[in-house]
């Protein structure tokens, strides 16, 4: 088949690796596979190297940006809409937002056979205004009438969309978002090579976090549950891996807490380095107000590591009483509570971990997230 993928931009995110897999992996099985993406990239660092070595062709197009502009956009839409009559693709597959509802409108103006877009995640969500939320309500109602088909990366994703008028429920198919699982694994290695560069003890307890440093991310919530976690369990240290704009607003409010010496902060790691920073963690916090399918629980289960995490969105889907604590949204106490009866009992989390990666290397490997994808264009899509 000839399928063109369309994403707004290729920063480092679950949603970019999982589009760029996805394409690798369709290249791998013979298919006519090209990219589509904005040029952005920023403190989130960039995954163009990643999308070079899939082996699909890339168009860089720079009137894709995530910011809205309705020139921009309005070029954006007519550039597509010429590459997709130019190259007629049997199957236009877009993510994410902006590049959905463009993408989407331009694939449908050039009488592609097929049109089918992933949510990662909710263009709208609790965390906007409520006019924000109508605005990106509608235009995914009026573009669904574009869509053959939607994929979701977690059954919540399916159940918000229903829910919002956006389509009927026999349009929707999960397919859990993938990784490349053999990257991720126990390393004691890894775990000494790490800690020894942090200078930490033997006993101490690591908290990781794996997010952009931005709002919504949780970081606002851990802030608010690490005085009273540290209260509690004084060998508590806390890593935050991960790069964003409220950096320095984090750091002056870590200072003021008296809090700044307990929290590494790693920056942008490279997507390789993940796997093996994770193994010098205890344990992972979570805490993002919203998600689609939260990839970093995935890798902290694959590295054996349990879970604290809100439980919101596709959260529940990964972690349950087997793999971690989940905690109602917004509640810091259950947090405090997760983080230290974890911190204090060194054996359930040995026992948490070890069934949560045997949990994530059959339900979130990459290749199955292909197959999934290509039997469903195979059903969709009739030369």
């Amino acid at each position: 088949m000839k399928i063109c993928h369309v994403i707004t931009r290729l920063i480092v995110g679950g949603a970019q690796e999982n589009t760029i897999l996805t394409c690798r992996g369709l290249v791998e099985k013979g298919h006519d596979v090209t990219l589509i993406a904005g040029p952005e990239t920023g403190p989130e660092g960039s995954l163009w190297e990643m999308a070079r070595a899939s082996g699909c062709d890339l168009i860089t197009l720079d009137s894709m940006r995530r910011a809205i502009s309705l020139s921009q956009d309005r070029r954006a839409l007519m550039e597509m809409k010429t590459i997709f009559e130019r190259t007629q693709p049997d199957i236009v597959h877009t993510h994410s937002s902006k590049a959905g509802i463009l993408g989407r409108r331009a694939a449908w103006g050039a009488k592609v056979p097929c049109i089918v877009h992933t949510i990662h995640g909710m263009s709208f969500n609790r965390t906007q205004a409520w006019w924000v939320r109508m605005v990106y309500r509608n235009l995914e109602r009026s573009t669904a009438k574009y869509t053959t088909h939607f994929i979701t990366v977690a059954d919540a994703m399916t159940e918000q969309a229903v829910r919002a008028g956006i389509s009927r429920r026999e349009k929707f198919t999960t397919i859990r978002s993938g990784l490349e699982t053999n990257r991720f694994g126990p390393d004691h290695k890894e775990r000494l090579r790490w800690r020894t560069r942090w200078d930490l003890r033997d006993d101490d307890v690591v908290v990781g976090t794996i997010a952009r440093l931005f709002e919504n991310k949780g970081y606002e919530e851990i802030l608010r549950a690490m005085p009273g976690a540290v209260a509690r369990c004084d060998r508590l240290r806390f890593v935050w891996v991960g790069d964003g704009a409220h950096r320095s607003h984090y750091e002056r409010k870590l200072s003021e807490l008296g809090l700044l010496d307990r929290v590494i902060f790693t920056g942008l790691l490279p997507p390789e380095e993940v796997g093996p920073i994770i193994n010098a963690f205890d344990l992972l916090l979570h805490a993002s107000k919203w998600e689609g399918l939260p990839r970093a629980l995935v890798q902290a289960l694959l590295v054996e590591k349990p879970v604290v995490s809100f439980d919101n969105d596709g959260a529940p889907e990964v972690v349950d009483e087997r793999t971690g604590i989940l905690v109602p949204l917004g509640d810091v106490g259950g947090l405090v509570e997760g983080v230290v009866g974890l911190a204090n009992d060194a054996a359930l989390r040995e026992s948490l971990g070890r069934t949560g990666r045997q949990r994530c290397l059959e339900a979130f490997d990459w290749r199955a997230m292909v197959d999934q994808i290509e039997a469903l264009y195979e059903k969709l899509y009739t030369p």
